[in-house]
């Protein structure tokens, strides 16, 4: 059998780890978009660096003008950058322009949600779908033409009031007909 495989990180952590300012930073950008921990800020992060990484390689001459393109297909495809970008364009690009790409940052700007924990913890417990399919990542990268897709797997109440124990009146929010609500056989 053999010994495991050791799982790697996905991301890397701030030389600076005890500065005040970017830890400030930090927990704003984690309160804003709902994220459980800075961890996940961190995975944005370092794809932003990457990015960065192969861009600056093909600007030196090391990389093909090949490889540039398809980055700027990547990007443009789940709307980080406009499809005419330059390489140029894709220096600038921030963490915050991937956040806004995730499933639970578009669930709470479509109103499908109170706030973006809330969407975090719908998209968990499986009342989201994309396609038709339903996702329980609250990670998953929306591709453009995908945001228009993004809908209720099962009808839900949103206004159920915890307080109480009692439901205001009902607000129930179905799927949007016609949907394909089959889960993908698992063989």
């Amino acid at each position: 059998m053999g010994d495991p495989k050791r799982i790697r990180r996905k991301y890397e952590k701030t030389k600076m780890m005890w500065n005040k300012e970017r830890i400030e930073h930090e927990h704003e950008i984690r309160d804003r978009y709902g994220l459980s921990t800075l961890k996940e800020l961190w995975k944005a992060t370092t794809e932003v660096e990457k990015i960065r990484r192969n861009v600056r390689e093909v600007l030196a001459g090391r990389s093909t003008e090949e490889t540039g393109k398809q980055i700027i297909a990547r990007l443009s495809k789940y709307g980080i950058v406009k499809p005419g970008a330059t390489l140029d364009d894709l220096l600038v690009v921030s963490p915050e322009a991937i956040l806004e790409r995730r499933l639970q940052s578009v669930v709470f700007r479509k109103g499908m949600s109170k706030s973006a924990r809330q969407a975090r913890q719908l998209i968990s417990h499986g009342f989201i779908s994309v396609n038709g399919r339903r996702i329980n990542a609250a990670g998953y990268l929306v591709a453009k033409e995908e945001e228009d897709a993004v809908s209720y797997w099962k009808p839900i109440n949103l206004d159920h009031n915890t307080k109480t124990g009692t439901a205001e009146p009902s607000k129930t929010v179905a799927p949007a007909s016609g949907e394909n609500r089959t889960e993908p056989k698992v063989e």
